[in-house]
Parts: structure tokens; sequence; C-alpha cells
């Protein structure tokens, strides 16, 4: 691990905002036990590691790959990373090189899966499994990756997400599926009467896929999910509680914890992870 400063007055400043979304984690009425992950994104890893020793954080998010390369080669080997950006195929093989990489929250196809799944093939540790996540699309909108959601309605035609799902349990024995991801409509969270759509499309699509795999794998263990239930990652800064409320297992949060981020440009001038 390279030596990281870290800033007293920072110290106390991210370490206080971390405490206050851990709190409001705690009151949003989650009834598990649910995953905050900090998204580190445009932020130095001396942030990263203030929450690491200061706080017993764990788990971080990222959005580059090769942000995310840099800040691991500068941090503790046991905090888990997850890579929340969009995943380009040719960058399967750089991203598997993290030996702590512990998940990938936006896989969308099977190209990515098979390229990961060798990746992993080819490497050191013969006995890793690396935990996936399949993004779906549940606003709509063109601006968002991710696949359509999947309804519980019998159909012969072919779903993109089921046939995914099924490809990285049938082919891919480095992988594991472990849930879903969306990144919803925060107008939902902010607007939304009866709570936000996008997380009840998620949730719905969840339970759907859930029954397709059991259907298809009855001993369902340790085939997906944990003890064969999928997990669901949604909410960020701005609609986490509303999220946890609706019964997300794992929660994205930057902005609440780091503060506001600086742009690309920025992090170039003054040379920062």
């Amino acid at each position: 691990m390279a030596d990281v400063t870290i800033d007293s007055e920072r110290k106390e400043e991210v370490l206080e905002c971390l405490q206050d979304i851990r709190d409001r984690v705690k009151s949003a009425g989650a009834t598990s036990s649910p995953i905050l992950v900090a998204v580190s994104k445009y932020k130095p890893a001396s942030d990263v590691l203030i929450c690491y020793e200061g706080a017993g954080q764990r788990d971080f998010g990222e959005n580059y790959v090769q942000e995310l390369v840099d800040k691991a080669k500068q941090l503790p080997a046991e905090i888990r990373w997850h890579f929340i950006g969009t995943l380009q195929s040719n960058k399967a093989k750089t991203l598997v090189s993290i030996p702590n990489l512990h998940t990938i929250q936006t896989l969308t196809s099977t190209k990515a899966a098979n390229l990961l799944n060798k990746a992993l093939a080819e490497g050191p540790d013969a006995h890793r499994k690396l935990n996936v996540l399949i993004q779906v699309n549940t606003s709509g909108e063109d601006n968002k990756s991710g696949l359509s959601p999947l309804s519980s309605e019998p159909t012969a035609d072919p779903h993109p997400l089921l046939d995914l799902a099924t490809h990285i349990v049938d082919h891919c024995p480095f992988l594991r599926l472990q849930g879903l991801m969306t990144i919803g409509s925060i107008e939902q969270s902010i607007h939304a009467q009866e709570g936000n759509r996008d997380f009840e499309t998620l949730l719905r699509t969840r339970e759907a896929l859930q029954e397709k795999l059991r259907a298809k794998y009855p001993d369902t263990t340790d085939t997906f999910g944990q003890d064969g239930r999928l997990l669901v990652s949604m909410g960020m800064s701005a609609d986490f509680e509303e999220a946890l409320k609706a019964g997300s297992d794992i929660v994205r949060v930057g902005t609440g914890i780091f503060g506001g981020r600086r742009t690309k440009e920025e992090v170039k001038v003054k040379g920062a992870a």
C-alpha cells in the first residue's frame, strides 16, 4: 500500500458525513442489514482511507476502470471494491486484475460476462468467484444503460434479462449472479406520491426473475444470490432512504459522504487519483 496523506480537517468532515449517512440508513426502516457502498468517484485515495481507517467502512464504489485500478494499488487489500460504471468489454481483463474487486454492478451483456469469466479463468486464483449484478433500465430513459424489466407474465418470447441470468449460471462458473441494479429516476423519489415506480419495477423484476430461476434451478442455495434470493441495488445520495424503505439491499452514496464531485479536469489539474 502506498503512503497516503490525510488532512485532519478533511478527516473530521468526511467522518461526520459518513456517520450521518449511516444513521439515516438505520432510521430508514430497513428490515435487514443493507450494504452501504461509499462512492468515491473523482475523490482522492485519502478520502477512502479516512473512511476505512476512521470508521471501518469496507465497501467503496468507482465508476471508471483506471481510477479504480489506481486507487486499489494505493489502498488496503481488505477494501471491497464495487464497479458501478458503464462496463466496456475491452476493460474486462483490467477490472479482473484487481484482486479485491468484489462486485460488478453494471453487467448488461453475455459478451461482457464471457470476457470476465475468461479473464478470471486465466487468473492466478482458480477458486475466485466475482459477484455480478445485472443492470436494469427501470425508467426507460435512453441515456441510461440496462436491460428492460422482466414481467412475471408467461411468454414464449426470449427475454434479454432472463437469457443473461441463465447464461451466467450455466456458462460462467467464475461469476456469481448476485442480483439486480438500477439507477432510478430521481424525479420519482422527489415527486412521486405513492413511492418510486422505478424501485417498484426493480422489485417486481427481481421477483419475476427469482421465480423463473428457481423453476429452472430447484437447488438454488448455491446457484445465485444469497441462499437463492437475488439482491437489489437501488438508491443513491438523493433517494437512498426511499430505496431502503422500499426494500433495497445495497445503496450507493457518494455526495452525501464526500461532498460534491470534482470534474475530470479538476482531477487532472490537481493530480489526484
